[in-house]
């Protein structure tokens, strides 16, 4: 297995011309999975590429670099609504694997359970990626991840950073994961949730979304737009707000357990809201 490691985004860009090649950072979910990745004999390590890393405040709003780990990430002097994505991060493997792991490497994954995800959506965040020929493109996280392990990148680009338009002053935001246990296990359900308050505790803006759920994380747009203008508490929630999941029974959870555990995460976050 040859292992490449530009210090470069050209460079990068240049060696991924080779279709053989597969992209890894911290490699946390790659390198477990080797026994399923025979055939793969080149790999192409993105952490020494120093224009890829850091979290960077622009004009528009922040930027996550590609090999940015969670670990940093936790670390960052971020506002308040970044509270859940941190909290994600905390609960991403154990203390090790989010020293290695990367906060762009967890969407690439495009695991149905994938931690940063569901806050990264309450986010609206951006995926952008570059392409030796092609150049830079942006495409909102929703449409970057397509399904199980599927992902909107093309074989000879990079995801080079994540981009959150500046969200509001005052957003609150809350991430709630459900497991068997606090660390080192696969979601059940996780909700995240950021929302805006106006001076009497209306919302003025409010997006959930929603993991391990159904094969792509999904916000909760009915709720989203229903909950306008209202006190949190006031909101009645009820399934037919649930109805773009799709949960599945496995040995973890019963699909209807996941929906109930949903709903219950959905009025715990409202709970945790300051007014």
């Amino acid at each position: 297995m040859a292992v490449y490691v530009p210090s470069s985004l050209e460079d990068a860009l240049d060696i991924l011309q080779d279709p053989e090649c597969i992209i890894i950072s911290g490699g946390t979910d790659y390198f477990p999975a080797l026994k399923r990745c025979n055939g793969i004999k080149k790999l192409v390590s993105l952490m020494s590429i120093p224009e890829i890393r850091g979290v960077k405040s622009e004009r528009t709003g922040i930027r996550i670099g590609a090999a940015l780990t969670w670990a940093e990430l936790i670390k960052s002097n971020l506002p308040p609504a970044f509270d859940a994505l941190k909290k994600a991060g905390r609960q991403v493997g154990s203390v090790q694997i989010q020293n290695a792991a990367t906060v762009v490497g967890n969407l690439c994954n495009a695991s149905p359970a994938a931690d940063g995800i569901p806050a990264l959506l309450a986010l609206n965040a951006e995926v952008e990626l570059h392409s030796a020929f092609r150049g830079r493109r942006q495409v909102p996280l929703m449409k970057f991840v397509k399904g199980v392990r599927k992902t909107d990148r093309k074989f000879d680009e990079i995801v080079t950073s994540i981009f959150v338009p500046h969200p509001p002053e005052g957003m609150q935001s809350v991430f709630l994961k459900l497991g068997s246990r606090e660390y080192l296990v696969i979601s059940i359900a996780m909700t995240a949730l950021n929302v805006l308050l106006d001076k009497s505790g209306r919302v003025t803006d409010m997006r959930v979304a929603v993991g391990a759920c159904s094969s792509v994380a999904q916000r909760l747009s009915s709720l989203e737009n229903e909950a306008l203008g209202k006190v949190l508490s006031k909101i009645q929630l009820n399934p037919e707000h649930l109805s773009v999941l799709s949960p599945i029974d496995d040995v973890r959870a019963s699909a209807m357990y996941r929906r109930d555990a949903v709903l219950e995460q959905i009025r715990q976050a409202f709970s945790e809201v300051k007014s």
